[in-house]
């Protein structure tokens, strides 16, 4: 057999991953290691006439036909090599789009009224006003505040400077959100799908079911055909594989196809963006969120580098990047990482590096419950039980559980999914268990086999899930034993060759009960957090506050993977059962015919070719429906989606200033309120106000100086000049008064009244401390005495509105 049907034969494949460009490579090294061998030996009986010789001495006619070869080659593979980008992009932008078509228009101009919205307003106005420097105090009390999303929103607001164009803080607020959710997120999750489909796949088509029939129709003519009528027979099947290969990969096509669809459905949920964008909003976690992917993808390159012992430098700085990028988003989301890691970090790394790993989280956690507790003041703390004792469960047991299993998606989607993810999960394990036993047999055989697999080491070869690339059938090398130098050399091959592959034997195992015990971790926490109270739920939900909005985001992060994989392994197994059908027929064909003579014949040819038809058939069938599946799962999820819907509408609600309460934090008359107080007082003077009454937004509305603008003011912080005169002024002192307000800065100090607190922020633990700024005697005493001078009324607004300047003798 010539070199060039060697080469054409092992380097054409269905798959264009690198682990079967790594068998090709295998398979043409040891191609040209034999014409070399035969191309010097001096009776030269490797020569099979003049085209072969012609052809290996590199004869013009040799040159031509490989110069068309590699031409003819180019076209595929840069279409291959194109069209996961193209995927990628249509996905990404399908899902920033249904992202940007949900976000309610009327916050452009107007903030989300919310207990957290104003901090993050602050922020980025003291980012402007101070620089990059204050992105590591951005506290009024100066401390360390996340800073990585007010950074962006700066950034956008300096670049639309370049342009011309004056963005403002509101807009930059949603143009961040809108990047990080509708095109960060959708590509992170993108980017770990891809990354555990590519481990499922590795070197392997959609069921290939050719491999394992050409591999038995080829053993049993082996033992009846002599070499040269062999050779001849597989000429026909290697022509036929070259086809079915060019034809029919079905699961380029399928990891493709899904590719397209991941970010999509990576945005369909509730649980994340959504969720947070309505709860506070919780905008530096939601950020960190939208990143953590990333982490997790490169985490995991990180133990397979490991594992293969290669590249782990480079893998190791790209997660430490990604981890300190996620840090400077949200330190909490470390929990959420370590999490969902734990399961991989014992499945897949030395037992070592898993103790080290162990007691890094410890360490970790001593050192989170040391802040917390040399942070926050309480008598509790010996009492789990009584931890967040104003906690009240949302959900009951069965709507808890239905809720992490339909990940957050609303009516007809979600039973979808949920079945597409039970049955896909349960596939998942099906075919990772028979590779796993089929590997094990393989081990087995192959010790008192002749014959050395050429590309083992490289492709995750399994004959009985039909799962080879480089197969007996389509490639004459691995059936034709290399004449080996030694014994001791052919014994070292065949260690090195199994040394490796026992690295991957249990790949697919070992990724399906990772991903589905991270899903059950993170069920566990929702559970604990919706359901359950007590010492131990509140123990384990406690790194995230008990929160249901932060802990919800979560569940994409591992029911999209396993959703993933889940398809891809009912896929496979559809299709292998379709073509075991149309093997059996054939293989007893093939039988019949062969039992009545000894004389070689194209019957093996006819009945591969006859099975191959039938898997070309069952892999596009597949193909097609799996498409018409997800498909209908994405589209019918924004289609039906009452969930989000009310997060927009709360969010509307909330950014409206046509409130029929008049004490609500923003309405048209404190919004005009507001501007005739920055007139008056201009944007330099000191404004003392209660900032539950909606005064606080007057800083990102008019840019005024008020004091403590966000909510939750720290008095234990000794440098927190808000909480200084909160308990100056409740202390009813005058001197005191002037004497702590006065020095706060070379300005006039005023203090505004606008009523009491507002409705909607009553659940806020600390509102209690701000009684003091709307307790009207104590406010009249303070203007009796000559403390506070009124020089504006509004109460034609409000009963009791009025702006006073305290007095300070400036």
């Amino acid at each position: 057999m010539t070199s060039e049907q060697i080469t054409n034969t092992g380097s054409v494949s269905g798959d264009c991953g690198s682990a079967q460009a790594r068998a090709r490579t295998h398979v043409q090294a040891y191609v040209q290691t034999q014409a070399r061998q035969n191309g010097s030996s001096k009776d030269g009986s490797a020569t099979n006439g003049p085209a072969r010789n012609d052809s290996a001495k590199g004869g013009p006619s040799g040159r031509k036909h490989g110069l068309q070869r590699c031409h003819a080659m180019l076209r595929p593979v840069s279409l291959r090599a194109l069209l996961p980008w193209l995927m990628s992009i249509i996905g990404i932008a399908s899902a920033l789009c249904m992202v940007i078509a949900w976000f309610p228009s009327t916050v452009w101009n107007t903030p989300i009224v919310s207990s957290d919205a104003p901090a993050h307003y602050y922020f980025i106005r003291r980012l402007l006003d101070e620089g990059l420097g204050a992105a590591l105090h951005l506290w009024p009390h100066d401390s360390f505040y996340p800073p990585l999303f007010h950074i962006c929103a700066y950034l956008v607001i300096k670049i639309a400077v370049l342009f011309g164009v004056q963005c403002s803080i509101y807009a930059a607020f949603n143009i961040t959100w809108i990047i990080a959710s509708g095109v960060i997120f959708p590509a992170g999750m993108l980017v770990l799908c891809r990354y555990f489909l590519q481990r499922w796949n590795r070197g392997n088509p959609i069921s290939n079911p050719i491999s394992r029939i050409s591999q038995a129709l080829s053993t049993s003519e082996s033992s009846s055909v002599s070499e040269s009528s062999n050779i001849s027979n597989q000429q026909v099947p290697s022509a036929g594989n070259r086809q079915y290969d060019a034809a029919s990969d079905a699961t380029f096509v399928l990891r493709n196809l899904i590719g397209l669809f991941v970010p999509v459905l990576a945005v369909s949920s509730v649980c994340h963006p959504y969720g947070l964008l309505n709860a506070g909003p919780l905008i530096a976690f939601g950020f960190a969120m939208s990143l953590l992917p990333f982490l997790i993808a490169a985490t995991l390159r990180l133990f397979d580098a490991i594992a293969a012992r290669e590249h782990i430098a480079k893998w190791l700085a790209i997660t430490a990047v990604a981890g300190v990028v996620c840090l400077v988003a949200h330190p909490r989301i470390a929990f959420t990482y370590a999490l969902i890691l734990v399961p991989f970090i014992v499945l897949r790394l030395p037992w070592k590096l898993i103790l080290g790993a162990f007691i890094a989280m410890c360490v970790g956690a001593v050192a989170f419950v040391a802040l917390m507790l040399t942070s926050f003041k309480s008598d509790r703390w010996a009492n789990p039980d009584s931890w967040f004792h104003s906690h009240q469960p949302s959900k009951n047991l069965w709507e808890s559980i239905s809720f992490c299993l339909t990940d957050g998606l609303d009516g007809f989607p979600a039973i979808l999914f949920a079945l597409l993810l039970i049955a896909g999960t349960a596939a998942a394990f099906v075919c990772a268990s028979r590779r796993a036993a089929a590997r094990a047999s393989d081990s087995f055989s192959s010790a008192a086999s002749t014959v050395v697999p050429v590309a083992s080491a490289d492709v995750d070869v399994d004959a009985s899930t039909s799962d080879i690339a480089v197969s007996a059938a389509d490639s004459p090398v691995s059936v034709s034993c290399p004449p080996p130098a030694s014994h001791s050399n052919a014994t070292d091959a065949a260690s090195a060759s199994s040394e490796s592959s026992r690295l991957r034997r249990n790949d697919r195992l070992r990724d399906v009960i990772a991903l589905t015990a991270a899903f059950l971790l993170v069920a566990l926490v929702y559970v604990c957090t919706v359901t359950l109270v007590g010492a131990l739920p509140n123990i384990i939900s406690a790194p995230w506050y008990r929160d249901e909005n932060r802990i919800m985001t979560m569940l994409p992060l591992v029911a999209l993977p396993l959703l993933v994989i889940g398809i891809n392994a009912l896929a496979e197994c559809v299709s292998a059962c379709a073509a075991s059908a149309s093997f059996a027929p054939s293989a007893s064909s093939f039988s019949t015919k062969n039992s009545a003579s000894s004389v070689p014949s194209l019957s093996s040819a006819s009945a591969v070719s006859s099975v191959k038809n039938a898997s070309f058939a069952s892999n596009w069938i597949v193909l097609i429906a799996v498409f018409l599946v997800i498909a209908i799962l994405a589209v019918s999820a924004q289609i039906v989606c009452p969930s989000r819907s009310a997060a927009r509408d709360t969010i509307i609600a909330h950014s409206s200033l046509n409130q029929s309460d008049p004490n609500e934090q923003l309405t048209e008359q404190k919004i005009a309120v507001l501007r005739k107080v920055t007139e008056r007082t201009g944007t330099q003077a000191t404004i003392i106000s209660d900032p539950l009454n909606g005064s606080m937004y007057a800083e990102t509305l008019f840019n005024a100086n008020m004091l403590y603008p966000i909510i939750n003011a720290r008095t234990d912080v000794p440098s927190a000049p808000f909480g200084k005169v909160e308990t100056a002024f409740a202390s009813g002192d005058a001197q005191q008064v002037l004497g702590t307000v006065c020095p706060l800065t070379d300005a006039p100090e005023y203090f505004l009244t606008m009523g009491d607190q507002a409705q909607s922020l009553q659940s806020f633990p600390y509102r209690a401390q701000y009684d003091s700024f709307h307790n009207e005697e104590l406010i009249d005493t303070y203007v009796d005495g000559g403390t506070l001078v009124k020089v504006a009324d509004y109460s034609q607004y409000g009963q009791g509105w009025a702006l006073y300047r305290f007095g300070c003798t400036d």
